[in-house]
């Protein structure tokens, strides 16, 4: 196989949400799978989100130049009311997260009908919607226009959707970034697994390769 070059992956959880691993274990997990950056986004809400976000803060201030690849705090906003997402995406951008995603209207999750709508309209603030399964042909337009990058999934469940938003994407120009939403080490993949997973979404392997190694280098620029 072609030099796919190294794993960037922008979406995983820590035991500060539902994951089940402390972050140095998910580092040293992503680590051995090639990844060369990661973003902890743990899911906040009002509940958690000055927890989540000030812990992975504090891992990443501690471990200063002691962890092997690059590390990225994050939040994945979920599970809110349309009208309140932005609210936490702006609180959590203030509590340090440099990524925000929110997370999408999936197919195997009920999260409020308007989210994915929320979310592609805050250019500037949102950075991925996460797993879109169920997004409209208006919402992709909207992500494209500004900028936001639509997901595609590793993940089991949220992968059933992968298709039906990468033919989107590819219509109207929205920038996609394929992430695991890793919970477990098992979630993880290496490059050459994510590559497979976008050509099974219909991508050509050219723009497979986008997705994998060139868009996330894009998102980087933002940081």
């Amino acid at each position: 196989m072609k030099d796919l070059g190294p794993r960037y992956d922008f979406h995983m959880h820590t035991i500060f949400s539902d994951g089940k691993l402390l972050p140095a274990a998910i580092v040293r997990e992503a680590e051995i799978r090639g990844a060369k950056t990661i973003a902890l986004t743990d899911h906040v809400d009002p509940s958690n989100i000055n927890i989540a976000i000030p812990a992975i803060m504090q891992f990443l201030i501690e471990m200063k130049g002691k962890l092997p690849i690059n590390v990225l705090c994050g939040a994945e906003v979920s599970y809110l009311l349309p009208e309140h997402i932005a609210e936490y995406c702006k609180k959590a951008r203030a509590l340090g997260a440099k990524i925000i995603i929110v997370h999408g209207e999936s197919v195997v999750e009920n999260v409020y009908p308007g989210t994915n709508h929320a979310a592609v309209q805050l250019k500037g603030l949102v950075d991925i919607l996460a797993h879109p399964g169920k997004i409209t042909e208006e919402d992709v337009k909207l992500a494209a226009k500004n900028e936001i990058f639509l997901e595609l999934s590793a993940r089991a469940g949220h992968g059933k959707g992968n298709a039906h938003v990468a033919k989107l994407a590819k219509k109207y120009g929205a920038k996609m970034l394929l992430n695991t939403d890793a919970h477990t080490e098992n979630d993880l993949v290496t490059q050459e697994e994510a590559f497979k997973i976008a050509l099974a979404a219909g991508l050509s392997e050219k723009d497979a390769l986008t997705v994998i190694s060139e868009n996330p280098l894009e998102l980087l620029k933002r940081i």
